[in-house]
């Protein structure tokens, strides 16, 4: 894929616990990064080389203005202590279908209640990968909408 194909916009936000990020394409919420103690460090976090979104990331990328606006706003609601309904599509093509499958099946869980890593990966019929599936879900680029 081109560079081009990648491109997505992103803003970080000072949120009560810190300073927060969030990255969008034109398809939806790619990124977001956790509040962190300096806006420095959530920008770091977006801009980082261990992302596979890394090359990507572009103040002028081709995202959705009104999107990124929207998933800061719901994100600044959520870091307030309201319950909010993340309405917003996800864009998580930049990742293996393994891990699609892992965050999907995490989403599924209903709000307040948890699932181990082995109920996950007999959920995707993987019923060996417990490990791995602990792995995707320490790489979630979308905390908070897929805890």
């Amino acid at each position: 894929m081109r560079n081009s194909d990648f491109e997505i916009r992103r803003v970080v936000f000072r949120s009560p616990f810190g300073w927060a990020g969030v990255a969008v394409s034109e398809k939806g919420i790619a990124m977001i990064t956790l509040p962190r103690q300096s806006k420095r460090a959530a920008q770091e976090e977006l801009d980082s080389a261990t992302s596979p979104l890394a090359p990507a990331l572009s103040r002028e990328g081709r995202g959705s203005v009104k999107m990124l606006e929207k998933a800061a706003k719901l994100l600044r609601r959520y870091f307030s202590g309201e319950r909010v309904l993340f309405d917003l599509p996800l864009d998580l093509r930049y990742y293996t279908r393994f891990q699609q499958a892992v965050w999907k099946t995490a989403a599924e869980i209903p709000y307040g209640e948890t699932r181990s890593y082995a109920w996950i990966a007999r959920r995707i019929r993987n019923s060996r990968a417990s490990r791995a599936v602990g792995q995707a879900m320490g790489a979630n680029p979308v905390p908070i909408i897929i805890p």
